[in-house]
């Protein structure tokens, strides 16, 4: 079977990374060091494949108690594609990931709190979406939902399993959004109407309208996220910001801010490599 070969890209979990920490990028995008998934993390994807599942369901069967019968099967599926997940719990079937899958539940009750899907026709569901800037950069990620109005507005849609954040969480998050805004403005010539985040645990939505001097910002901030990338490419010069934030990684052994020695540099992949740099925002 052939492979499809992609270039270098920029997603919004990657460009965050950068940000927060040049050398986390390079271990995440370009060493691909392995990380061991969190329960947290993998019940939030569970939850979102409930939630795409549920709106191929006709209208009339969307309803909570047919998505909860959805999780066990969603998880069954998760575990066949992703194989490492199963060792999440010591003992399958265990009062551990029964209580676990209870809290996937209650986060599924959190978003029928937020809005009946029922009254909605998603135009797509875990959208892969592609455009390259002006500049040369590929921009690339997962929107987990865009609605598309009968008059045209478009409405982008991600949900979020952990609780609603604070401040520089929040800024985070529209960082994630605003990417997905100007990825389909860029695509389909229209700035979305609305970038709706859906706090499923709290029960809270947070709403943001974009404009295009705000996405044409934006745009430059990747821009130049994207070439200080270039800068470091070549040698493999991406250096640690250590904060707080260094608690919660899982590379710390190999982080020179902690006395740790990075691996050998692979060098940057190139255009033809077979292992594209994306990910599953």
């Amino acid at each position: 079977m052939s492979t499809t070969l992609r270039r270098p890209a920029l997603s919004p979990s990657r460009a965050g990374d950068f940000k927060q920490c040049p050398l986390l990028y390079r271990f995440r995008a370009v060493d691909r060091l392995p990380e061991k998934p969190t329960k947290a993390q993998v019940r939030g994807t569970v939850v979102h494949a409930v939630l795409e599942d549920l709106f191929a369901l006709p209208a009339v069967e969307r309803v909570p108690d047919r998505a909860r019968s959805m999780i066990v099967p969603a998880w069954e599926r998760v575990k066949a594609e992703r194989p490492e997940f199963s060792s999440l719990f010591a003992t399958e079937g265990s009062d551990e990931e029964a209580q676990w899958l209870e809290s996937a539940t209650k986060l599924l009750d959190g978003y029928f709190g937020l809005e009946d899907p029922r009254r909605l026709e998603p135009e797509s569901r875990e959208l892969l979406v592609e455009s390259e800037l002006p500049s040369g950069v590929l921009l690339r990620g997962y929107i987990d939902r865009v609605d598309v109005a009968p008059t045209g507005e478009i409405r982008v849609v991600d949900y979020k399993t952990g609780a609603a954040p604070r401040e520089v969480g929040e800024a985070k998050a529209l960082f994630q959004m605003k990417f997905y805004a100007l990825v389909l403005w860029k695509l389909r010539g229209v700035v979305p109407r609305q970038l709706r985040l859906m706090y499923l645990a709290d029960r809270q939505a947070l709403a943001y309208t974009p404009d295009e001097a705000e996405l044409s910002r934006f745009e430059r901030t990747l821009d130049a996220i994207w070439q200080a990338i270039m800068r470091a490419a070549p040698t493999g010069d991406f250096r640690p910001s250590p904060s707080r934030l260094c608690d919660y990684c899982d590379h710390k052994a190999f982080c020179p801010a902690f006395d740790g020695t990075p691996p050998p540099y692979p060098g940057w992949p190139e255009p033809d490599d077979t292992e594209p740099l994306q990910d599953r925002d």
